[in-house]
């Protein structure tokens, strides 16, 4: 039968051609359906953070976890990190090619190094600072950094020793709280007060304090906190800038040994994120469908009760995944890292190089699963879809498959991918881990 398709005439193409140019010069033109649905992807930026890491061995030990945490969460939130003890880059103009600096265990001490910084402050620029570099007893020194910028003073007490705090919420509309619940529980740090109250300071947002619940906070009698008000984080309208009061890991000083890591708390995590992203001039989203992308998660098959499992713990290439009892281990425990699209890869706590992976690519039914190393493989990214009873499926971006357990609860047996059907065994509940 012939077609019933009629080639216009070249000249009409013509015509539509330069209509389509001009509707599409004066903003006119429709975006085809696949690029209105694609969400814009987030500008990249540039973090400096700079250190000293010279004195007391648990700011040392937290610089380095910071050095190490920031680049892999920059390459997943669209940030370059750059650290550098080099303090005279504020002075001589070197920070301005950055969006945002970071303190992380100190301040300026120079006058040039000072006056650098409030000078990049004041012509926009954007700053995150932890823990010691608010330290001060003497703010009359550098007024506008401790008194007007900071807005704290001097240091007044500190807990110890270092403990986690259950943390309150005060502002929840700011964009680096958005994402959070009403309270949550940090990791685990010392905790500084401040001579200056911050709530009579109409430029400071306290963002989240101290819980009363947290009380008493601390393990040494005579530097415990058995009530009152103590901001953690907080903001000043008047800058792009974020403080938090956090930043000291536990240690065992004889061996030099870290007892804690700050990165330790997915929803302290998640602040520190969304925070760097306002920072860095970029729109703070929800994270996708519920999951954030910092908490670790076990996920229990709906069809028999068994979690996803990594068999006998094993992290190297070619490890199956499997269904086994729940039981909590760090075996049973992934967390979903965005990719782009809506899809993610699920990473493995013992190693989150690697990753949940479609053995050999194939796009057939029932190919086993396996542990791989990320490379960034469509058969290594997972889109979570919410269904209506808080539960998820997850489907391969390579193939369009679902990611499925067994009808029997049998321990070792391997997950495979099979065409999306709807049934419980495509179906997993996600429950967030310590």
């Amino acid at each position: 039968m012939p077609s019933t398709d009629v080639p216009l005439p070249r000249v009409s193409w013509s015509l539509m051609s330069v209509l389509f140019l001009l509707a599409a010069l004066l903003g006119l033109a429709p975006a085809s359906p696949a690029a209105a649905a694609r969400p814009a992807a987030a500008a990249p930026f540039k973090v400096l953070a700079f250190y000293n890491g010279t004195w007391d061995a648990a700011h040392i030990n937290f610089v380095r976890e910071a050095n190490a945490w920031f680049p892999r969460a920059g390459a997943d939130n669209g940030f370059t990190y750059t650290s550098t003890t080099d303090w005279n880059l504020l002075a001589n103009g070197g920070a301005d090619a950055y969006d945002v600096v970071v303190f992380l265990d100190d301040a300026p001490t120079t006058p040039a190094q000072r006056a650098g910084f409030e000078r990049y402050m004041r012509g926009g620029g954007a700053w995150l600072g932890f823990h010691v570099s608010a330290f001060t007893t003497q703010a009359q020194n550098w007024p506008w950094y401790y008194n007007q910028f900071l807005g704290s003073g001097n240091f007044r007490s500190n807990t110890w020793g270092p403990t986690t705090a259950q943390l309150r919420v005060e502002n929840p509309s700011h964009p680096s709280t958005t994402n959070l619940p009403a309270g949550f529980t940090s990791s685990v740090s010392e905790w500084y007060s401040w001579s200056n109250d911050l709530r009579g300071n109409p430029d400071i947002d306290i963002l989240a304090s101290v819980d009363p619940s947290s009380f008493p906070l601390g393990t040494d009698p005579n530097q415990t906190w058995y009530d009152g008000y103590y901001p953690i984080v907080w903001t000043n309208s008047q800058y792009k800038m974020l403080y938090a009061n956090f930043g000291h890991n536990a240690m065992n000083y004889e061996t030099n040994t870290a007892l804690s890591s700050t990165f330790a708390s997915s929803v302290q995590n998640r602040w520190l994120l969304d925070g760097l992203k306002w920072l860095g001039g970029n729109t703070v989203q929800p994270p996708a469908d519920g999951i954030s992308g910092t908490a670790w998660y076990s996920l229990s098959s709906q069809s028999n009760g068994a979690c996803v499992d990594a068999r006998a713990a094993s992290t190297v290439n070619g490890t199956p995944i499997q269904q086994y009892r729940c039981n909590g281990t760090a075996a049973q425990q992934f967390q979903f890292r965005s990719t782009d699209g809506g899809y993610a890869r699920i990473a493995a706590r013992g190693n989150p190089q690697q990753v949940v992976d479609v053995t050999d690519r194939s796009t057939a039914g029932n190919a086993p699963l396996q542990l791989w190393s990320y490379a960034g493989g469509t058969n290594q990214q997972w889109q979570p879809v919410a269904e209506p009873d808080g539960t998820y499926h997850f489907t391969a971006r390579h193939s369009g498959q679902c990611l499925s357990a067994a009808d029997t609860a049998a321990d070792g047996i391997q997950l495979t991918q099979r065409p999306c059907d709807g049934s419980r065994t495509q179906s997993f509940s996600l429950t967030e881990q310590p």
